[in-house]
C-alpha cells in the first residue's frame, strides 16, 4: 500500500505541472483535482467528438445561426460532466488506487477527500451538467440523459473484461450524437458512422494511456487491452485508426461532401502514423505524451467538416 502524500496538495504524476489547480483556495484543491481539472486532456477528448457532431451536423445544411452558442454550452457541459465522470470513477475505484503508484495520490485514496464528500460533489457536478442539458431541444436532452447508462457501468468494465476501452469508447464519444443532435433535432446514419469513428480512435488512445498501469494492473487483477495486445499494440493501434479515418470518409460520402473534406483528413492520418512511429510502450512518460497528443488529433479530424462548413459560409 502506497502512504499517503505528506502534502495534501501535492499532485498526481500525470497532472499538468504548475496547473491553474495549484493557485486555487486551499480548499478547493482537492475537489478540483477529483475532478482532473489540473489534466484537462480528458475534456478535450470529451469535447472534441461533442464539435465533431456540432461541425457535421452545420456542414450537412442544418441550422447553424446558433452553432457557436451549442458549443460552448458544450464546452461547459464537457467540463463538469468530464469532472463528474472522474468523481464517480474514482469513487468506485478508491480501493484499486490505492494500489497502483500513478493513482494513489488521488483525492479520494489519499484521504484529502471521504467518500461522503465526493458523493456531494459528484451530485453537484450532475446538477449543474444537467442545467446546461436543458438549454438544448427535447431530442438533445434525451440523447444526452441515454448516456448515464454507460457512464454508470464503465468503472466496472476493468473487472470483467479486458476490453474497458470500448466500453469508454461508447460512453466518451457519445458527444458526437448530443452535438448532431443539438443543431438537427435528429441523427442521421452519418452522425452514427462518426460515433463509431470515435470509438476506434477511443480504442486507440485509452489502450496507449493504459500501458502506464500494465505491471500494477496485471498485480492487482485489472484487465486492459494494454494487457490483452502486449507487443502488438501498435497494429492494432494502426487497424484501429485506419478505421476511425476510414468511417470519417464514410460520412462524408453519406453526407454527400466536397474532396476538401476528405483532403483535409490527410493531417489527421499523418499524425496517427506519427503516434504509432513515436510511440513506445515500455517507458509511461513516452506513453502518456502519445495519448496526450491525441487532443491534435481531435481538432485534425474536426478540420474536415469544419472545411465542408466553411465551403457552406463562404
Amino acid at each position: 500500500m502506497i502512504k499517503p502524500p505528506a502534502n495534501p496538495a501535492q499532485s498526481t504524476p500525470d497532472a499538468a505541472p504548475h496547473s491553474w489547480v495549484d493557485h486555487a483556495p486551499t480548499f478547493a484543491q482537492p475537489y478540483l483535482r477529483l475532478m482532473r481539472a489540473d489534466r484537462p486532456i480528458g475534456t478535450w477528448l470529451l469535447l472534441l467528438p461533442c464539435w465533431w457532431g456540432l461541425a457535421m451536423a452545420a456542414a450537412a445544411g442544418h441550422e447553424n445561426f446558433y452553432l457557436f452558442d451549442e458549443a460552448a454550452l458544450l464546452a461547459i457541459g464537457a467540463f463538469v460532466m468530464r469532472g463528474a465522470g472522474c468523481a464517480y470513477n474514482d469513487i468506485i475505484d478508491r480501493d484499486f488506487d490505492a494500489r497502483v503508484e500513478r493513482t494513489a495520490l488521488r483525492p479520494i485514496p489519499s484521504g484529502q477527500i471521504t467518500v461522503k464528500q465526493a458523493w456531494g460533489f459528484l451530485g453537484a457536478l450532475c446538477l449543474i451538467g444537467l442545467i446546461v442539458l436543458l438549454q438544448f431541444n427535447r431530442f438533445t436532452i434525451l440523447i444526452g440523459l441515454s448516456s448515464l447508462a454507460l457512464v454508470a457501468a464503465y468503472p466496472f468494465m476493468k473487472r470483467v473484461t479486458y476490453w474497458p476501452q470500448a466500453w469508454l469508447g461508447l460512453t466518451f464519444n457519445w458527444g458526437v450524437l448530443v452535438g448532431y443532435a443539438a443543431i438537427a433535432n435528429m441523427l442521421s446514419v452519418a452522425a452514427i458512422t462518426v460515433y463509431i469513428a470515435g470509438f476506434f480512435w477511443t480504442l486507440g488512445y485509452d489502450t496507449i494511456y493504459a500501458h502506464q498501469d500494465k505491471e500494477d494492473d496485471a498485480l492487482i487483477g485489472v484487465r486492459s487491452t494494454a494487457l490483452k495486445f502486449g507487443t502488438a499494440t501498435k497494429k492494432w493501434l494502426a487497424g484501429f485508426y485506419a478505421a476511425s479515418l476510414a468511417l470519417f470518409a464514410f460520412a462524408g460520402i453519406l453526407s454527400g461532401f466536397a474532396a476538401i473534406y476528405y483532403l483535409a483528413l490527410i493531417p489527421a492520418a499523418l499524425h496517427f502514423a506519427w503516434q504509432i512511429r513515436k510511440l513506445d510502450i515500455e517507458d509511461g512518460h513516452n506513453c502518456l505524451n502519445v495519448f496526450r497528443s491525441n487532443r491534435e488529433a481531435g481538432f485534425l479530424l474536426l478540420l474536415a467538416p469544419g472545411c465542408e462548413l466553411a465551403m457552406h459560409l463562404i
